[in-house]
């Protein structure tokens, strides 16, 4: 028995156009950056915003407490309302403070409450306690709507003043 060895050529399938050329996929590519790149920007701005709204903030906060610190150095500071604004002040040079007010208290040491003026306690020591609020406007560099066009953002500091 003879085996022969046939062969067979491969026949060609005809070849078929590509589609999806270099020039199509770049044109893909700029639509798909023209629909995220308004996301992306939008997302930016908020953070920016929400980063300003922050650090005034954290400025009216520093500022209540460095008005309070001052004032809290000893009986002559403790009067000084002028002096703890002028703290407020200078620690938040970058925005700008509106009110601050500062406000005294007295508490007995023994956790009694203080009769008459001048405060007295009975028992134990009069304690002087000092309470400074501060307030800012923040003003958003976009309106956006359904919120105010300007928000007020407060700050407290209360400190004991050991020496007065």
């Amino acid at each position: 028995m003879k085996h022969s060895l046939i062969t067979r050529r491969s026949q060609k399938q005809p070849t078929s156009r590509r589609r999806g050329g270099i020039g199509e996929e770049r044109a893909q590519a700029l639509v798909e950056l023209g629909f995220t790149l308004p996301v992306l920007v939008v997302l930016l701005i908020g953070a920016v915003e929400f980063a300003r709204a922050a650090y005034t903030g954290i400025e009216v906060s520093n500022a209540a407490r460095a008005a309070v610190q001052y004032g809290a150095q000893n009986s002559t500071t403790a009067a000084d309302t002028t002096g703890m604004q002028t703290a407020a002040t200078n620690e938040a040079p970058d925005i700008v403070l509106g009110q601050t007010t500062v406000s005294t208290s007295y508490i007995c040491s023994d956790g009694s409450s203080t009769t008459g003026t001048p405060p007295t306690c009975s028992s134990a020591t009069v304690e002087t306690i000092l309470t400074v609020q501060t307030q800012a406007t923040y003003t958003p560099l976009i309106h956006i709507p359904g919120l105010g066009a300007s928000f007020t953002l407060y700050g407290q500091a209360v400190e004991k003043c050991l020496q007065c």
